[in-house]
């Protein structure tokens, strides 16, 4: 019997700048110049720019006013998120030519597991390549590849030659890699992490790894774990056809900021139309009502109320909303709402995808 140990080939594609891309495909007189879907210079939030955009410091989730005064010479496009989801479609369709386990984390980005796959090929590597040439000559998009043996490290491999380029990061090659990886690159390290990460030392990998488990659950609880087990290369999470929904939400991004309860019970109104269908069309109901709050200077609250019952009606929806709404005073004018409900009825239902509105 071979000692040999066996490893999962995990391939993480990530679409080059989709929404952008799709729009400069789509309109030639965009290509080559700095572009943001979503947004305008007045108003509303960046949902993705190009690659040009990008230069100059414009990334999505910013301002437009931002991205304007970055980029001066910025063209702003609205989304059109019935064009993205059918070539994000398209797209898929090829991803499952290659293996009946693909596990879609957006429109533009899915792990595969090629361990075992339709085509064959024992190299991850070549069938990357050949998904990414596929989707270039079918689609006309470029894309980037992460292959390892696990998602994670696979996640962070596919930004290492973006845009489209792939990182192979073979089993022996996992902990050299880490190690020198800056701390802000590990996926699941977000800004405020990175940020207390600083504060205790810690700017790569290997300053990570020099931490003990106590160390790292003492100062990030439940996610200390997690790091100092990736850090080491180790994380078994499978790829997951079906994602198991753990909540339905709409939210709605205002033209103007709201300064009274009373307009903002009549935009949740509307908001919990949208919600109540959604939750209709996918046959589920949930526990937990969560309403969203965006102010008009970005910082966010959220106020939760669970019910010893499962709802999915929007009267008794709006009920609970009224009441997480008038529990304390707003701290400013708002800019966004928006209502989640969690702790769903259901086990195995396949993932809500539900798309923010941008305003302009």
């Amino acid at each position: 019997m071979s000692n040999v140990p066996t490893y999962r080939k995990i391939i993480h594609i990530d679409m080059d700048a989709f929404y952008a891309s799709v729009e400069q495909m789509d309109n030639p007189a965009l290509r080559g110049k700095p572009l943001a879907v979503g947004g305008s210079e007045n108003r509303g939030v960046v949902a993705a720019a190009s690659y040009e955009a990008r230069k100059f410091g414009v990334r999505s989730a910013i301002s437009g006013v931002l991205a304007k005064k970055y980029c001066p010479e910025i063209i702003f496009v609205r989304p059109r998120f019935d064009r993205y989801k059918e070539i994000s479609s398209k797209i898929h369709k090829i991803f499952h030519e290659y293996t009946d386990l693909v596990e879609p984390l957006s429109l533009d980005e899915a792990y595969l597991d090629v361990t075992q796959n339709k085509k064959g090929n024992p190299s991850a590597s070549l069938l990357a390549q050949d998904i990414r040439n596929r989707i270039f000559n079918e689609v006309g998009l470029t894309a980037s590849a992460g292959i390892s043996v696990n998602k994670f490290v696979a996640k962070i491999a596919s930004d290492v030659n973006k845009p489209n380029g792939q990182k192979t990061v073979n089993p022996e090659e996992i902990i050299p890699f880490l190690e020198e990886l800056p701390i802000r690159k590990f996926y699941g390290v977000g800004k405020v992490t990175t940020e207390k990460m600083y504060q205790l030392g810690i700017f790569t990998g290997l300053d990570l790894k020099s931490k003990s488990l106590e160390f790292l659950e003492k100062h990030f609880g439940k996610s200390g774990t997690f790091y100092y087990s990736v850090v080491r290369g180790i994380h078994n999470s499978e790829v997951k056809p079906h994602r198991i929904t753990k909540s339905v939400a709409a939210e709605h991004t205002f033209d103007v900021n709201l300064s009274s309860e009373i307009f903002m019970l009549e935009q949740l109104e509307r908001i919990a139309v949208s919600l109540e269908k959604r939750l209709k069309k996918h046959n589920v109901s949930g526990k937990t009502v969560t309403l969203k709050i965006k102010y008009s200077d970005f910082t966010q609250q959220t106020r939760s109320k669970t019910l010893p019952y499962f709802i999915s009606d929007k009267s008794l929806i709006m009920e609970i909303v009224e009441e997480l709404l008038y529990q304390e005073k707003m701290k400013d004018s708002v800019r966004l709402l928006g209502i989640s409900l969690s702790n769903l009825n259901t086990e195995e239902k396949k993932a809500v995808v539900v798309q923010l509105k941008f305003a302009f």
